[in-house]
């Protein structure tokens, strides 16, 4: 007996942006009083990643605008709305990550009480001078840790 992978968003993402006919939720129920099991299709879609991988493009943003607005409804549902609306094409992009703080950063966020966007904005604003004053004034004094190359 073979058993199967779990399915990832990835699996339901392609599924959607994909002309082929199959199903990924074979057999779940459409609506029903019951919670599905938790080893069926249904449970292990994520709506909210399927919705933000389909955010990306022009062509499927109102798509999962929609889905967003309806989060009340099964993820069968979602899914269905999602592979039978959409046209197929190949959709890659690259997703999105947070930056990492940099050291400037974290020094106007710690001198002046500003979150991470709002020290963003006002970088710019400071001058190479001004930085190093305040990593002056912040300074613990011993090693410094040499960035590796």
């Amino acid at each position: 007996m073979t058993k199967e992978k779990k399915l990832s968003f990835f699996d339901y993402l392609n599924s959607i942006n994909s002309s082929s006919d199959k199903d990924l939720m074979e057999g779940a129920a459409a609506e029903g009083p019951s919670l599905p099991d938790p080893d069926s299709p249904e449970k292990a879609y994520n709506s909210f990643m399927v919705n933000r991988g389909l955010s990306y493009f022009q062509d499927t943003i109102l798509y999962a605008n929609e889905m967003n607005r309806a989060s009340h409804l099964s993820p069968r549902m979602q899914y269905d709305f999602l592979r039978h609306g959409i046209r197929p094409r190949k959709r890659f992009s690259k997703w999105f990550k947070a930056i990492p703080a940099g050291a400037d950063l974290e020094i106007i966020m710690k001198h002046y009480g500003y979150s991470l966007e709002r020290a963003q904005e006002v970088l710019p604003l400071f001058s190479k001078d001004d930085l190093a004053s305040l990593h002056k004034l912040y300074d613990k004094g011993g090693r410094v840790k040499s960035a590796k190359l």
